[in-house]
């Protein structure tokens, strides 16, 4: 059977396992994978069933040696954040910088910060409180301040390392022979987000006067609160009676009320392992200091496990130090948990990839794509789309569409950092019915599902799609 057509009738009953049975996205990438390899016999040095099955278990293991202990380093790390109250102190921090009247870009710049180590659902969980606060107090719709929130978390979960989807992206990259740094991707990936969490602000704030309503009530269950913090909500309340206009202390002291990590504490454990591995990066750029003591010291320190690991310690025995050994123990089995399926599934997705390459099918698709003078950056574009909107799962679409898009990529002659980049940021759309996260941002914010449809949905399309047209203005640029 033709490559091509063997790697479409694939995709089609991975898509079908995963949406319509209940086969789980590891098993389905798998089973993909070596239908593909049997409708593809025999191709390249392949030639018989088994060496089909060694074709996808040394991509398997390839991709899982790349990055198994990254991802798993980064949940543990995430989850330590989360439950530390690190999250909440980096939303004070920013409160004190950017003032109380934007509030929802607060909420916003936290998620945006946020999202980088820890998951997305679970940022808007822990975030989602103070932004009922801020929309109670300051009378703005949790359409427009949920909306903020939530898109400045969905940003950086799909475009900034080391969150699993992104880096497995820059890993089935690397493994295709891509030169791509992930130092520079984070970089690359930081750049991009800033114009699309800009844009999303104003959008969700249009949203945000279309449906005005959608306050939460004044009134509290005060059962909810401690008593720390029903003094300062008290003290708030008699300030909103009496006219007085309310300032950015007064939230600084309802955050306060709770034991929280310091500032400096909660910023250096997330950025540390950042700057790291861009440090990593920058020393590698620079000719003279190649061989030195200072180039494989710093080399050996931005590896990316090792930089993660150094931020995991950091959690452990400075961020949790109130914490028991069972409950420190408990949180990392608890992420262990969270980075098991997320770990098989970008391994599977290494299997799928390993396929595709050896098949060649990638390779005459991109070259049948190539003579019709569609613009390279186009593919990655909507493959993204294809990937994500029937199955619901960005992680699994961004995987997916990276073991398609990587052997491709010596053939459509666009810049890999750029098809990485328009590859992670189209998985985002649409975040809908069969997402996970629309009905954490629909339910936390207190909106129905036709308001979320019309709001959150709207913008995980429209956010993407602005994005889009600033890479392919690049790719005319950058090659």
């Amino acid at each position: 059977m033709h490559p091509v057509l063997a790697m479409a009738i694939g995709i089609v009953v991975m898509m079908g396992l995963i949406i319509f049975t209940k086969m789980h996205a590891f098993p389905s990438l798998i089973i993909s994978a070596i239908l593909i390899g049997i409708l593809a016999l025999p191709f390249g040095d392949v030639k018989t069933l088994t060496q089909v099955v060694s074709t996808v278990t040394g991509g398997f293991g390839g991709t899982m040696t790349s990055i198994g202990v990254v991802i798993g380093f980064g949940c543990i790390m995430g989850i330590f954040l989360e439950k530390s109250g690190a999250a909440k102190r980096m939303a004070l921090t920013i409160l004190k910088l950017v003032g109380v009247k934007n509030c929802d870009v607060v909420l916003g710049l936290t998620g945006f910060v946020v999202s980088i180590p820890v998951f997305c659902d679970s940022g808007f969980v822990i975030l989602s409180s103070l932004a009922k606060e801020f929309s109670r107090l300051t009378k703005k719709s949790m359409v427009g301040l949920g909306g903020i929130l939530g898109m400045g978390l969905y940003i950086t979960h799909f475009m900034v390392p080391p969150t699993p989807g992104p880096l497995a992206v820059v890993g089935t990259f690397q493994q295709n022979g891509m030169a791509i740094d992930l130092g520079l991707y984070i970089l690359a990936g930081l750049a991009i987000s800033v114009p699309l969490f800009i844009f999303s602000v104003f959008l969700f704030r249009y949203f945000g006067k279309k449906y005005p309503d959608l306050v939460v009530p004044y009134e509290i269950d005060r059962s909810k609160y401690t008593a720390a913090q029903l003094e300062v909500l008290d003290k708030i309340d008699a300030k909103a009676k009496a006219g007085e206009e309310l300032v950015n202390d007064d939230f600084a002291a309802l955050l306060a009320a709770e034991k929280l990590p310091s500032a400096g504490l909660s910023f250096a454990t997330l950025l540390i392992p950042i700057v790291l591995i861009f440090a990593n990066t920058l020393v590698g750029q620079i000719g003279s200091l190649s061989g030195t003591v200072f180039a494989n010291v710093v080399s050996f320190l931005g590896q990316p496990v090792i930089a993660l690991f150094i931020s995991l310690c950091m959690g452990a025995f400075w961020l949790c130090k109130e914490y028991d050994k069972k409950t420190c123990v408990d949180l990392m089995n608890a992420a262990c948990k969270d980075a098991g399926p997320i770990v098989f599934i970008t391994a599977a997705g290494g299997a799928l990839g390993a396929v595709v390459k050896a098949t060649g099918a990638a390779g005459i698709m991109a070259d049948w794509i190539v003579a019709t003078g569609i613009p390279g950056i186009i593919v990655p574009i909507i493959i993204g789309v294809i990937m994500r909107f029937p199955q619901g799962s960005g992680t699994t679409a961004m995987i997916t569409g990276s073991a398609i898009i990587a052997p491709m990529m010596g053939q459509l002659g666009i810049n890999p950092y750029l098809a990485a980049l328009a590859l992670c940021l189209t998985t985002m759309c649409p975040s809908y019915l069969n997402d996970s996260y629309f009905h954490v941002v629909t339910n936390f914010s207190g909106m129905d599902i036709k308001t979320s449809l019309k709001t959150w949905s709207i913008g995980s399309i429209l956010v993407p799609a602005f994005g889009s047209i600033i890479l392919i203005i690049l790719s005319l640029f950058i090659h």
